[in-house]
């Protein structure tokens, strides 16, 4: 049975390097043209970078909004839904996701990992979150080098 597999992909909403953007943008055209779904917070910064990466291979974008408006989400989206919920927003980003690539980010990215680790969702870290080397080891973890490494790891865990 063929059924959409959803990657959430959570990072910081801020000024990005021009390197960690490259490689947002890049990622975000890799899940793309494999035909999965993307599901973040629908703001900026990484966000906003993966999400244009997939609408420039016709992708398909959902952001959860912290807000009431669909207008806070950033142009690239497909879908934006609007919560009301602010930082809680982050639970429905990990429960919809079967799996997460985490970026750079702070408390709001570190609390969608553990939400997901906790909902029992493999997170893939790439660009920033090296988790295991700052001494915080979970089951479910995995680091990635690259977006083609992150694809693969998504395909090996996920079993695809």
């Amino acid at each position: 049975m063929d059924r959409n597999i959803y990657i959430g992909v959570i990072g910081g909403g801020y000024n990005l390097s021009q390197e960690v953007e490259e490689l947002a943008v890049r990622t975000g055209q890799m899940i793309a043209k494999e035909g999965w779904v993307i599901i973040c917070g629908g703001k900026g910064g990484i966000m906003e970078a993966v999400s244009k990466g997939a609408s420039q291979e016709n992708g398909i974008v959902i952001g959860i909004l912290p807000g009431t408006s669909r207008s806070e989400g950033n142009p690239y989206l497909t879908y934006s839904l609007p919560t009301a919920l602010g930082h809680f927003r982050n639970f429905l980003i990990a429960q919809a996701s079967d799996i997460l690539v985490a970026f750079e980010g702070e408390y709001g990215t570190l609390s969608e990992i553990a939400i997901g680790l906790r909902l029992g969702k493999p997170v893939i870290s790439l660009a920033g979150w090296e988790l295991g080397r700052r001494g915080f080891k979970a089951e479910g973890i995995y680091e990635a080098s690259s977006p083609e490494d992150a694809i693969s790891l998504i395909k090996k865990i996920l079993k695809l």
